[in-house]
């Protein structure tokens, strides 16, 4: 029988590493499925274009994967029971259940918008975590262009996903009047010189900067703030943060406050080894011994390190040994501007940033060579498949015994 692989989601990580799987396992020993709840590759990485009203490539992964045996189920993931191996489906078009089980299991289902709890968040805001999410920001956005008078946008939240969603909505429909709200000073983690460079991007998109304001509340018309003041709104988007979904917690598997997945350094689970994560569903302790932050970046790092894990446990090999560092912010400001700011050891702002228009050319580079490499995920592999252990062992002693010299 077939060692059952299933790959959970099929972003950033989860793609490139089931297609790297398939190319580097023997098809005669392994079965490979790839869940996803949408039968197309979301970007996420450009999520605020889409939203903004720009045109985004989403290549079908039934041509991804075409070719590499990859099996492919269109279904959201509603449970995991690791204890049985099975992992409870249901089917996208229909809702039907159905339960599938597996040998190994990579989880990579990513994250969403966290709430942290804030109400009317869920019943008023908009977000930019998934593809239905940013379509729906961008009916918002269209309808508010077709009214007479100009509409007004709130962006809750000032990291990379706030800061880049403002700009790209400001830039591309400038007759909205974009705020965003910064719950400290605007962008603290960054340089002094990035900060700055950042300052003159919002004040020559015409973007209004509330800093040290905390909203409590998010209605239909505006949010709440902790010092009583109300910020009118037409569409509120909330971009305060990230958590993975419930199914991991769920399922007994130990996972942080933000519901992700706790991997050793091979990213296993530490209480299910059978289980791996990677993407925004790992939590795991970089290179400098602090967490590594959920980006498209760890997404690439964390995958290699768990095929490697993953091929070398079913085949006998040591796996190959991934950096596990996080260098730096790579910031759009609309299409033209841009911030790259490259970080410490320590994880913090080294001094020096570039910006402009070679920050923009940069950051574009990256998202087309992250579409490239996902839809070519086996580009540079020796073109050879490994057969499990158990089967080398099964198929040696099934042979005729060679005579003795």
């Amino acid at each position: 029988m077939k060692h059952r692989i299933v790959v959970l989601g099929a972003g950033y990580a989860g793609a490139y590493a089931a297609g790297v799987l398939a190319h580097r396992l023997s098809p005669e020993d392994t079965g490979i499925t790839v869940v996803n709840a949408e039968p197309d590759f979301v970007q996420r990485l450009r999520l605020h274009q889409l939203a903004a009203g720009q045109a985004i490539a989403a290549p079908p992964l039934a041509d991804v994967f075409a070719g590499t045996g990859i099996r492919l189920r269109v279904a959201r993931v509603t449970a995991l029971d690791p204890a049985r191996r099975v992992v409870t489906l249901a089917d996208t078009a229909t809702g039907a259940p159905a339960d599938l089980g597996y040998d190994t299991l990579l989880h990579a289902l990513g994250s969403h918008g966290a709430d942290h709890g804030v109400p009317g968040v869920a019943e008023h805001a908009f977000d930019v975590s998934s593809r239905p999410s940013a379509l729906r920001l961008r009916e918002r956005l269209d309808g508010l262009g077709r009214r007479s008078g100009d509409g007004h946008v709130l962006v809750v939240g000032d990291g990379l996903t706030g800061i880049e969603t403002a700009t790209e909505i400001a830039e591309s429909r400038p007759r909205l009047s974009v705020t965003l709200v910064a719950r400290g000073e605007l962008a603290a983690p960054l340089s002094p010189g990035a900060r700055d460079h950042l300052r003159r991007a919002c004040d020559r998109l015409g973007i209004t900067v509330l800093e040290h304001t905390t909203v409590e509340a998010v209605e239909a018309t505006g949010a709440l703030c902790a010092d009583g003041g109300v910020l009118a709104s037409d569409a509120t988007v909330w971009a305060a943060g990230f958590a993975a979904g419930p199914v991991a917690a769920a399922s007994g598997l130990e996972v942080t406050a933000g519901g992700r997945i706790v991997v050793d350094r091979l990213m296993r689970s530490v209480t299910h080894p059978d289980v791996h994560a990677a993407g925004d569903s790992a939590f795991v302790i970089g290179d400098n011994g602090r967490p590594l932050p959920m980006s498209c970046a760890s997404a690439g790092f964390t995958a290699r390190v768990a095929v490697n894990a993953i091929v070398g446990r079913l085949t006998g090999r040591e796996p190959a040994t991934v950096g596990l560092r996080y260098v730096g912010n790579h910031i759009s400001l609309g299409r033209r501007d841009g911030i790259l700011q490259p970080v410490d050891g320590e994880g913090r702002a080294k001094r020096g940033y570039v910006g402009g228009r070679k920050a923009a050319r940069v950051k574009a580079g990256i998202v087309r060579m992250s579409l490239w490499g996902t839809e070519h995920p086996t580009f540079g592999l020796p073109r050879r498949t490994h057969r499990l252990t158990a089967a080398r062992d099964a198929s040696a002693a099934n042979s005729p015994a060679r005579p003795s010299r």
